[in-house]
């Protein structure tokens, strides 16, 4: 028997039961106990084939939702994502099937520049200050991923 959660469809139900049991799914976001931003992430391991899940703070900017990685090029959840061809599940409150798009350089800086005000967890990670001016964000952009969230839901 396989037991999901309320909410998913395809793949994500398969492995929303797991989730939840975690403690990463739907039920704290339900409960409003996760700030507004904060989400999980679920991809397939390019390796293992496992179902990776890891926490994310989604920057809005321009009407468009982003992902960051705050940990740079080499960060193993950016390299799965693109080893999955952007696929992945996005869970907040509900479960979303999103694809990865990722942003060109040049226009990153604004959007990373949304990030670290949003994201407090991630400033120590890139080394600049959050109110500098968009020339310092782009010195900085091309080591730094972001992805543009599509949602894949019907």
């Amino acid at each position: 028997m396989t037991t999901t959660c309320a909410g998913c469809t395809g793949e994500a139900a398969q492995v929303g039961w797991r989730a939840c049991r975690t403690g990463w799914g739907p039920p704290h976001s339900q409960l409003s106990i996760w700030p507004k931003r904060a989400a999980t992430l679920e991809v397939r391991g390019r390796h293992s084939g496992q179902l990776i899940t890891l926490p994310v703070v989604i920057a809005d900017y321009e009407g468009e939702r982003y992902l960051v990685s705050m940990l740079g090029e080499n960060a193993n959840w950016v390299r799965n994502v693109r080893a999955a061809g952007g696929r992945a599940v996005l869970r907040h409150g509900q479960c979303e099937a999103v694809r990865l798009e990722e942003v060109a350089t040049e226009q990153r800086p604004a959007i990373l520049r949304r990030y670290l005000a949003l994201a407090p967890g991630a400033r120590p990670h890139i080394p600049i200050e959050r109110h500098a001016p968009l020339e310092d964000f782009a010195r900085l952009a091309p080591g730094i991923p972001v992805f543009r969230l599509v949602s894949e839901q019907a």
